[in-house]
Parts: C-alpha cells; sequence; structure tokens
C-alpha cells in the first residue's frame, strides 16, 4: 500500500515501460538470461523506448563501448546474448552499462553487491558513483551488507523489516549495523530455535 512518486508523477499504476520512461531504472538481484538478444541490440532498443527515437548508430556503437571500456568489459561483449553464461560479475557490470547509457533520474538497485568478488564489486561501486555524481540522480541501494558501502558512501540509511521502516540514519548507522546485527529488529516470533 502507499504511494510512489518521481518528480511528483505516481509510479504504482504505471507499467513497467512507462516507470522507465519517467526515469526509473531498476538493476535486479538475479539479473535474466534473454537468449538470442545481443547486448547491443538490447541498449539501442531500451535508449529507443526511453528517448522516443532510435540513438545514431556511429555514435551509440562509440557510447556503448565506451561504458563497456569503463566497466572493463571488451567490445566484443556486445555481440553476447543478455545475460547468458555471463558471471556474476559480468552481469553487474552489464547492468551499471545499462545504467549509464539509460541515463535515467532515479535508480534502484536491489543487491547489486550480491555474489560479486572484491574487484567487480570496486568497478560496479566505480560505476555508480559515475552516475550519482552527475548531479540530480537519486539512487537507492538495496543491500545485507556494509561491504559495498566502503565504495559508495550513503547519504541515509534505511533499515526495513517486514516491509516497514524501523530505523533511520547516516552513514553511521550501516557502521553501527555491521558491528551489532539487525537482532535487535526481531520479535521473538522471529526466533527459530533448532
Amino acid at each position: 500500500s502507499g504511494s510512489v512518486t518521481l518528480d511528483g508523477v505516481e509510479l504504482t499504476d504505471m507499467t513497467v515501460d512507462e516507470r522507465a520512461r519517467a526515469g526509473l531504472f531498476l538493476a535486479m538481484q538475479y539479473p535474466v538470461e534473454v537468449p538470442g538478444v545481443s547486448v547491443a541490440n538490447f541498449l539501442r532498443t531500451a535508449k529507443t523506448a526511453i528517448d522516443g527515437e532510435a540513438p545514431q548508430v556511429r555514435t551509440w556503437v562509440k557510447d556503448v563501448e565506451s561504458a563497456l571500456n569503463q566497466l572493463q568489459l571488451d567490445k566484443s561483449f556486445a555481440a553476447r546474448s543478455v545475460n547468458e553464461g555471463f558471471s556474476g560479475g559480468e552481469k553487474k557490470r552489464h547492468e551499471i552499462a545499462q545504467l549509464e547509457l539509460l541515463n535515467p533520474k532515479a535508480a534502484i538497485l536491489d543487491e547489486t553487491d550480491s555474489g560479486l568478488d572484491i574487484d567487480a564489486l570496486r568497478i560496479v561501486s566505480e560505476g555508480v558513483n559515475r552516475f550519482h555524481d552527475q548531479g540530480d540522480r537519486g539512487v537507492l541501494l538495496i543491500t545485507h551488507y556494509t561491504r559495498i558501502l566502503n565504495y559508495i558512501k550513503p547519504d541515509f540509511v534505511h533499515v526495513m523489516v517486514k516491509g516497514r521502516i524501523v530505523e533511520e540514519g547516516g552513514p553511521e548507522l550501516a557502521e553501527r549495523l555491521e558491528n551489532e546485527g539487525y537482532d535487535r529488529y526481531l520479535e521473538p516470533s522471529d526466533v527459530i530455535e533448532a
């Protein structure tokens, strides 16, 4: 229940493609495979759908190669089928390439750090920071661990339990959670005895 707005526009009544055109981006914890659709075609189709017109091919190819290069993905990556046979790090770096190329107003990154080794975590974090540092961009980063917060500094930290925000604070709250855990938010009925 409730309301979710972006620039005063209610998002809950919109379809997924309408939300994307309104400026919302979602990176999923487990990105799906799209066999038979190349990364290059996927990205160009998404950009066309959001902008209402296709980007010029010559410029777009350079933009895609630049985004892939910044995320340490070879340009041959553009010819691969979306997420098919990708490692966990490649999937997450591909999502950050999407983020940078589609340039939304706000991004929801659902456990972007899940399954990343330390190098991929740094590369992905650098991409998120580049996006955020463009100014007037929102990032909602969902995580269970503070490891990614060594690279991405939060402005606000919210703790959600069973769909409700139970505590809010600044970066110090994330540090406290790392040290103390989430136990204080549990009710007696949440504890499982073996």
